[in-house]
């Protein structure tokens, strides 16, 4: 924690949790609550210990319950975090898309799919669009998405396809149809 203006700040931490991104629920941390003074311009560190291998393989964000100078809110300090899949059950491929997509006036150009052992992603070109994804018919939750507006092109990660998977779908809003991906 820090504080972000010049003032010393009182910090009631009620609660800490390890919350899932696809949104398949939370876990609590089992913090005990906690009073603390955070002083002008200074880091604090709060450690406690978290056994994560009592989660679930997916991305995971830690979510805190925090009332600062008295005012009630939730927080997500630092970055997200991955729980790893069986080794095995995730593909790692690059697949070609090519294909262009007409959304309103405008194209959006799928590029290229990158499998990593812990995500997917899909570049593109042309308009910012919001994508979405399907395996088999089952949600693949995305974890961001990014544009340049100056280039045109952007991705969107995702979690990763598994080995089982057969069909990919990627749906872009405003498209006509959503477009297939036969998996090999």
């Amino acid at each position: 924690m820090r504080g972000a203006d010049g003032d010393p700040h009182q910090i009631r931490l009620d609660d800490a949790r390890a919350v899932e991104l696809a949104g398949h629920g939370s876990i609590s941390m089992g913090v005990q609550p906690a009073t603390l003074e955070v002083a002008p311009n200074r880091d604090l560190f709060v450690p406690f210990e978290f056994p994560v291998a009592e989660l679930a393989s997916g991305w995971y964000g830690v979510e805190c319950q925090v009332a600062i100078d008295g005012s009630p809110e939730t927080v997500r300090p630092g970055a997200r975090f991955v729980v790893p899949w069986p080794r095995g059950a995730t593909r790692r491929d690059q697949m070609v898309v090519g294909k262009s997509v007409p959304v309103g006036e405008e194209k959006v150009r799928l590029d290229q799919l990158e499998c990593h052992v812990d995500s997917l992603e899909l570049r593109y070109e042309g308009m910012e669009a919001a994508i979405s994804f399907t395996a088999d018919g089952a949600r693949v939750p995305v974890l961001e998405a990014t544009f340049d507006a100056e280039t045109g092109s952007g991705s969107v990660t995702a979690y990763p396809l598994l080995k089982t998977h057969r069909v990919l779908t990627i749906a872009i809003k405003g498209a006509d149809e959503p477009i297939e991906v036969h998996l090999p």
